[in-house]
């Protein structure tokens, strides 16, 4: 069976890149499939209604877990956040703690949220490339941004696609797909519970 030698062949980048375009075109309606767009609106009419500035008030508890594209569960988290508004402005100050310890993981992010009205939010943080945008409507938040992840010492931009769902007036269920370059990485499942004041 022949291999390919890349520090030898003449012919490897040719090849290589005829593999890559057939990749390409083979994977692309898989990739773009599962990113299939799913509208925030068509949850409009779904209670209880979500207001950002009514559960993101006070502390929050949240538990959640990263799974690699496989499904393996590779980390666990306990996130508390202490949040307040002053009029369209919101404070979510978030205080992790890891299961695995790695020196990598964030100990602290803070957002700085603003309400543009009509369902529209944005949002920046530390770590945060530019800044999110988000949409609301009914009891659902669809939540977009770049984060800078330190991996083994080294930074890398990662696409967040987040979903937030308001189950109760204390409860909201958080689902995150992860991707770089439309590729798929992993996913970050997150149970959000307000504290009884």
């Amino acid at each position: 069976m022949k291999t390919l030698d890349m520090t030898t062949s003449k012919n490897t980048l040719p090849t290589i890149r005829r593999w890559f375009h057939w990749l390409s075109a083979s994977c692309l309606p898989f990739i773009l499939g599962s990113c299939a767009s799913v509208n925030v609106a068509q949850y409009q009419h779904d209670q209880p209604a979500l207001a950002m500035n009514q559960f993101f008030s006070g502390t929050i508890d949240g538990w959640g877990m990263f799974q690699d594209r496989s499904g393996k569960v590779i980390k666990r988290f306990h996130v508390v956040i202490e949040a307040s508004w002053q009029d369209k402005t919101g404070t979510l100050d978030e205080k992790f703690t890891w299961s695995d310890n790695n020196p990598d993981n964030p100990p602290r992010r803070v957002w700085t949220l603003h309400d543009l009205g009509n369902g529209k939010i944005t949002g920046t943080a530390g770590d945060v490339i530019g800044q999110a945008q988000g949409d609301v409507a009914g009891n659902s938040l669809h939540w977009r941004y770049v984060l800078a992840l330190q991996v083994d010492g080294k930074v890398i931009h990662v696409d967040f696609d987040d979903w937030m769902y308001l189950v109760d007036k204390d409860t909201l269920l958080n689902r995150s797909v992860m991707s770089k370059y439309g590729l798929r990485l992993g996913e970050v499942t997150l149970t959000l519970r307000r504290r009884a004041p």
